[in-house]
């Protein structure tokens, strides 16, 4: 029985390489010249590529980090050199303003949302100031296309904050709070209330998608740039399957089309996307690990690559990056492969500007013993596949949990 289930495993797993390759030639011109991926040329060669890393560093998250450290990054090589520590608290999630000139976080177990100022000599950056965002745990930010506005995801509280950025690049009050209505989710620990984990504008910063991984709805919201109030989309929500825990969500860059990453079913669902009203229709659910995996597991992250012809996903357990072929035509995905991170738990991961690197962050809270590895994993990307072979680097940093670059 065993020798028959491999080699039906085997006809699968042929037959599913056969299909992504097919998908993979759909996505649009090969990079390929005589077998071999063909170099693209830089108009514009990057000076000076530094990279922001947020970490863990209390107790209650497993965390020992020390803060935000700053990292000059070599765009050829990819070989990584300290700059600086900014000595915070669980800074769990970065992001730029669109110039680069500052840099935001927010902090996991506390209420606040964080300004810094960049020096785009050096990379090092400078506390401007905090804001309360409304809501304990918040465990993601974004800034609408105006630049004058972040929204936050609060976790623990299940709301949606809105913080006004002045024009020294510093934070004013919180200008709106809304709750996430709805009944908890089937699985009475991960779901016991509403627990927002994302929240993403899409591409033509109209709507804003907010994954519930308590609720098992993705929320859309409508942004009000001249007052900083939010508007629930109508309709307001997708529902998820009961107990999926939606955790993060990705826009595909040309298509309409959007890919969000389930942590307690590990599964990542396609949903078409309509870029008029704002609504999300499913199309497609697949495993997010391999059908031979039967170990626990929980989805982290989703990123798809700038081209768009590949989607990536983390998984924590199987501890790997799941990598999806687009299908051109229709959006729907096509598993091509694994690749091992190499070290426990990938909470989150992320593509270097140029999308020629792919960095897996492997520190994350509660979800494994040996969670803590400290590493954070380059990825070399084939160009033509989107297929990942890790560089032979590790970067050593402490409970690290988001990355951002500046500088490209």
């Amino acid at each position: 029985m065993a020798k028959a289930s491999a080699a039906a495993d085997k006809r699968i797993n042929r037959r599913s390489i056969l299909k992504a390759g097919a998908a993979l030639a759909a996505t649009g011109p090969a990079l390929l010249r005589e077998g071999h991926a063909e170099a693209q040329p830089q108009a514009n060669p990057v000076r000076a590529l530094f990279a922001y890393v947020g970490a863990f560093t209390t107790p209650e998250r497993k965390g020992h980090g020390g803060g935000i450290n700053v990292y000059r990054v070599d765009p050829t090589s990819g070989a990584w050199t300290h700059e600086q520590l900014l000595e915070v608290v669980n800074p769990s999630f970065l992001t730029l303003d669109q110039a680069q000139r500052f840099l935001y976080a927010v902090h996991a177990d506390l209420e606040e949302v964080s300004a810094y100022s960049i020096d785009k000599q050096n990379g090092r950056i400078t506390a401007l100031n905090k804001q309360s965002c409304g809501g304990k745990n918040p465990v993601h930010l974004s800034i609408d296309p105006t630049g004058r506005w972040i929204v936050t995801a609060n976790y623990s509280a299940g709301t949606v904050g809105v913080v006004p950025i002045e024009k020294d690049g510093s934070l004013g009050p919180r200008s709106d709070l809304v709750n996430l209505p709805g009944e908890p989710g089937p699985d009475r620990k991960q779901q016991a209330s509403s627990h927002p984990h994302d929240i993403v504008f899409d591409p033509s910063g109209r709507f804003i998608a907010v994954p519930d991984k308590g609720l098992d709805r993705i929320f859309v919201f409508r942004l009000d740039a001249a007052n900083g109030k939010l508007v629930p989309n109508d309709p307001p929500f997708v529902a998820t399957r009961a107990g999926a825990g939606p955790r993060h969500i990705a826009f595909h860059p040309q298509m309409p089309l959007a890919y969000v990453i389930n942590e307690l079913s590990s599964s990542v669902t396609t949903y078409r996307f309509n870029p008029q009203r704002g609504d999300l229709q499913p199309i497609q659910i697949l495993p997010s690990i391999p059908a031979s995996y039967t170990g626990n597991n929980t989805g982290a992250e989703i990123v798809v690559a700038p081209a768009g012809g590949v989607v990536y996903a983390s998984n924590r357990g199987h501890d790997s990056i799941a990598i999806f072929a687009v299908d051109r035509r229709d959006g729907t995905l096509t598993p091509v492969g694994w690749a091992p991170t190499h070290a426990k738990s990938p909470r989150f991961f992320c593509l270097d500007p140029a999308a020629k690197f792919l960095y897996a962050a492997n520190a994350d809270e509660g979800y494994s013993v040996e969670q803590n590895t400290d590493t954070i994993v380059p990825f070399s990307i084939n160009q033509a596949n989107g297929m990942l072979t890790p560089t032979g680097q590790v970067i050593k940093t402490s409970s690290p949990c988001t990355i951002v670059f500046a500088g490209a």
